[in-house]
């Protein structure tokens, strides 16, 4: 019988889901919608969506069953993440938002990098999508290896069998609505995250008889919880604050800057981002503390993922509730990383058709674009089940591969594009592609430094990649003729219109002039 429950709200859940698709699907009728929303998105809506696609498997699953495993030590990964998320929201969303447009109406971060720089040759746009497409099939297969993880411990069923439920679904799902349904589907899953993460650990704390018997019991499984260094070391403290780095070079984030109403938006952004990820957290870290003391005051209770502690929450929901609540917990645990996916897989449908086809100087029709961005989605996915086909795949290292990734190529070249005028295409490329290499090697070999008396760490692949990247587009740009005047002009009229949140596209301006009708690199006509 609690199966059937587990089922009713499955079905629920997901005839709400794709009537949020639907709905989206009625109101985007051209290509800037399906990748942009048309820039008409309300604050709370990206605020929310920015959130919810950037943390949803992670939040629930990786964070919690890291504080599970080793304590408090892990939560320097969460406030990273915190700062990094509000100096993102701070200083990139307001600038980003109103240079995109500026710079030929740019709808794609590759597009924007080559539009901001006059890059001529497209070998900005062709190289951040080719970085996208790789990175983001890591990111999408974290994404399906949680959806194994979560099908295994709510229904018993095997690893591969959940993780192509879960992909076969996201890749039907991502043609309905586009960018418009992620996003409004993303504030459902948002807000339902943010009930759950108070619920779950509030009803788990009372069951374990109150704060302080959770805390008792929490010290005798793991004395050293509660230290934000028992275990730890000062690479690895640096490596988890490092992961804050990586907000500002997160394609599927700072999308969502890119199609608001205006840079006077950011600021109503900021504060329900920020309020929203800071309970979250909270809600993640209390979470952890609950599952310990659950788990140590039941000895017949047993935890589905005892290798990486990642099924705490999936387990406490159906411990702790009726069924049918249970069900909608899980149902939303499921579907916010859906729309994670999701999102991810419409960003690199962009980057293949906008940036790689279009940088080419391919012409589609529309319904060839439409075509080969359904290729395209079908392509990575393909990919990033085949990387998370091992059932052991820990979500937490697969997202952090990714993140490293775009972090270290894409992170750099947006402060600079935004905050230094001189930065030039020679620079920008340079830095962007070695920071990429650099987090993809570092990664995948994980080299170790020795520390004095600490012995050998491991630093995070984001801080050598970013480092390089930040370094050699400062130099390469110094040492190569400055940019052409009309970067300069374009420059100073984003500085200009923060104030009023007026943006100004010259190149649309001098194509209406002009008579010819055209639109600038990087635009949708």
């Amino acid at each position: 019988m609690d199966l059937v429950f587990k089922i009713i709200a499955l079905a629920v859940y997901f005839g709400a889901m794709i009537a949020i698709g639907l709905y989206a699907f009625r109101k985007t009728e051209d290509g800037e919608d399906y990748m942009l929303g048309g820039r008409q998105l309300h604050p709370f809506t990206a605020a929310l969506s920015a959130g919810a696609s950037d943390m949803s498997g992670w939040l629930l699953m990786g964070l919690p069953g890291a504080l599970y495993m080793n304590g408090l030590v892990e939560a320097w990964i969460a406030v990273g993440l915190t700062v990094g998320a509000g100096l993102n929201w701070f200083f990139v969303a307001p600038r980003l938002r109103q240079y995109t447009q500026i710079a030929g109406n740019a709808i794609t971060v590759p597009s924007f990098f080559g539009n901001r720089l006059h890059d001529r040759t497209h070998f900005l746009r062709i190289a951040a999508g080719v970085i996208i497409l790789v990175f983001f099939t890591f990111y999408v297969s974290s994404g399906m290896a949680a959806g194994g993880i979560f099908f295994e411990s709510t229904f018993g069923g095997s690893y591969l069998l959940g993780m192509l439920l879960v992909a076969g679904v996201t890749i039907l799902y991502t043609l309905f609505g586009g960018f418009l349904g992620a996003s409004y589907t993303d504030v459902v899953q948002g807000m339902i995250m943010l009930v759950s993460l108070l619920v779950v650990p509030v009803v788990a704390m009372f069951v374990v008889g109150g704060p302080a018997e959770m805390f008792a019991s929490v010290r005798e499984v793991n004395a050293d919880f509660g230290s934000m260094t028992a275990g730890g070391t000062f690479i690895g403290i640096i490596s988890s604050l490092a992961w804050g780095l990586g907000y500002f070079g997160q394609p599927h984030i700072i999308v969502r800057f890119m199609a608001l109403r205006s840079s006077r938006d950011a600021k109503y952004g900021l504060v329900v981002g920020m309020s929203w990820m800071v309970l979250c957290v909270l809600g993640a870290v209390f979470t952890a503390l609950a599952g310990l003391a659950y788990f140590q005051q039941n000895a017949n209770a047993v935890l589905t993922d005892t290798t990486n502690g990642e099924s705490v929450f999936l387990d406490l929901s159906q411990i702790l509730f009726h069924p049918l609540i249970a069900g909608l917990l899980l149902a939303a645990v499921l579907a916010a990383i859906m729309s994670t996916i999701s999102s991810q897989l419409i960003v690199s449908s962009s980057a293949l058709i906008e940036d790689l086809v279009g940088g080419l100087g391919m012409k589609l029709s529309a319904k060839g674009a439409l075509w080969g961005g359904r290729i395209g989605v079908l392509a990575v996915s393909v990919i990033a089940l085949i990387l998370a086909l091992d059932p052991n795949s820990s979500v937490l290292a697969l997202v952090s591969f990714a993140w490293a990734g775009f972090g270290a190529a894409f992170g750099p070249i947006v402060l600079l594009s935004l905050f230094w005028r001189r930065l030039t295409t020679a620079g920008a490329a340079t830095g962007m592609i070695a920071g990429a290499a650099v987090a993809f090697i570092w990664g995948k070999f994980t080299p170790d430094v020795k520390v004095g008396l600490f012995g050998e760490q491991h630093l995070y692949e984001i801080i050598p990649g970013f480092l390089i990247c930040l370094v050699l587009a400062v130099v390469v740009s110094m040492i190569t003729p400055q940019p052409p005047a009309k970067a300069m002009e374009e420059f100073d009229d984003m500085l200009d219109s923060l104030a009023t949140g007026e943006a100004r596209d010259r190149s649309a301006e001098a194509a209406a002039a002009s008579g010819t009708g055209t639109t600038a690199p990087g635009t949708t006509a």
